[in-house]
């Protein structure tokens, strides 16, 4: 797409087609999307059922630049949105880190970025969704209209209560360029006092903070990176190429990027993860062209070494001992995140660390209004983001080293995205994930059970 705005009517002919495929199907046919791509990172079954064919919803309908407000649909990426957005000087509240994630995907999957300390979770700058639901209608849900039990929960339901066709968002303003300063700490209680410090004042030296992140290297080396918008830089660096930003927070005090390449600064390398296909190799990443340093591409090598082993095989008839994934972003009350660190260091060899801090922008305090993600309005939570893969020990399963990752978190009073790899029993699921309203909401939107249940998506066999 481009940025391209494909207008009303061919959105109204778009759902018209995709209603139509639905309709066609044998009646209690379950439902799935035929996606090509996928920003998740557990496994995915092949059913041989036929998904509905979602293309012609994967752009932007209209920017009201006057009102700040877009209306988009629910398979458009946000490159595709922020191109469209840009050109107004204009940006979504919070755009997700990697290129290809989608509206529909960010608001029914969650998402964050380094605005959420102040804008909370992306389904938050949401007016109203439309929802193609597993009884075959649209509706409009909105906060407020007849629909609101939907518009609730359908954040963190993964396409298990329909699927979004259409998302109103609000729009911020922008500035051209962004400010980035990199505060080294020498230990991770000084990260996080300074960190509690920045989201008391939302300032830094007197200067506004319009994002923050961090990044934990090692105990006595991390990073808080706070940043703001400037109208005018410098000069402006570029982490699109042969430089790679994560390691530029180690080597400058303060950096300037333009603001599309602040949205995007880790995507080039998938944060770091890029590492692992060896592209951070200068002799490997001068081959590489440009086009293909991006978040996608990587997803596409892994996801076929995941079907395949090919690699793993490789590495295990040299010796090398079965890997277990540990792929995760999990949210820590702040007063919990040195704690959580601490033990995470101590047990997972894992760096580095992403970090980001999230506050609802809902302003009940003390309300949870998204029942399958319930966070406390009012707090301050810390997301704590790692991906790589662990060898499992002699004796261990493969799945222990998760497992115990999620019994600190809930013992932390944390939460943990549904994503990737997930192993809880089914009882302790619900108790985390909105059980009873869950299912209340599911019955009438879902009545006959034709889209797949959160607990099978999320968890599976076991």
């Amino acid at each position: 797409m481009g940025g391209d705005v494909v207008g009303w009517d061919r959105h109204t002919a778009a759902v018209a087609r995709v209603r139509a495929q639905l309709a066609g199907m044998p009646p209690g046919t379950p439902i799935r999307l035929a996606k090509p791509t996928s920003n998740l990172f557990r496994p995915r079954g092949e059913t041989g059922v036929a998904g509905l064919d979602v293309a012609d919803l994967a752009g932007v309908i209209e920017i009201d630049a006057a009102n700040r407000v877009a209306h988009v649909q629910g398979m458009c990426t946000y490159e595709d949105l922020l191109d469209a957005t840009l050109a107004h000087a204009l940006m979504p509240f919070v755009v997700p880190q990697l290129k290809t994630i989608t509206l529909g995907g960010a608001v029914t999957g969650l998402g964050i970025e380094s605005s959420s300390f102040r804008n909370g979770l992306p389904h938050e700058s949401v007016r109203a969704i439309d929802v193609l639901t597993g009884a075959g209608e649209v509706v409009t849900a909105t906060a407020d209209n007849e629909h609101s039990d939907l518009f609730r929960t359908f954040p963190n339901s993964y396409g298990s209560l329909g699927y979004s066709v259409r998302v109103e968002i609000d729009l911020q303003p922008v500035t051209p360029a962004v400010r980035l300063r990199h505060l080294r700490c020498h230990s991770l209680s000084e990260l996080v006092g300074r960190l509690e410090s920045c989201l008391a004042t939302r300032e830094f030296e007197g200067v506004r903070i319009d994002f923050i992140d961090g990044v934990v290297f090692s105990a006595d080396e991390s990073y808080l990176i706070l940043a703001s918008f400037a109208a005018q830089a410098p000069y402006t660096s570029d982490y699109t190429g042969q430089q790679i930003y994560y390691r530029s927070i180690q080597q400058r005090d303060e950096d300037f990027l333009t603001v599309r390449d602040y949205l995007w600064r880790w995507d080039t390398d998938w944060f770091w993860c890029s590492r692992g296909l060896f592209v951070q190799k200068p002799m490997v990443r001068r081959l590489v062209p440009r086009r293909y340093l991006r978040s996608d591409v990587y997803g596409k090598v892994i996801r076929f070494e995941n079907k395949h082993g090919w690699y793993a095989g490789h590495q295990q008839r040299r010796g090398g001992r079965p890997k277990e994934r540990v792929v995760q972003d999990v949210e820590i009350p702040i007063e919990h995140t040195v704690e959580f660190l601490e033990w995470f260091l101590g047990n997972v060899p894992i760096e580095p660390i992403w970090l980001c801090p999230i506050r609802l922008r809902d302003t009940d305090t003390g309300s949870r209004p998204w029942p399958l993600y319930p966070m406390d309005t009012g707090r301050d939570y810390v997301n704590v983001g790692f991906w790589s893969a662990v060898d499992i020990a002699p004796g261990a399963r493969d799945g222990d080293v998760n497992r115990e990752i999620e019994a600190t978190v809930h013992r932390l009073d944390g939460h943990k995205s549904l994503y990737s790899d997930s192993y809880y029993d089914e009882e302790t699921f619900w108790s985390l994930y909105g059980g009873e309203e869950y299912a209340r909401v599911k019955k009438l939107y879902d009545p006959l059970g034709r889209l797949p249940h959160l607990y099978a998506k999320a968890v599976g066999r076991r």
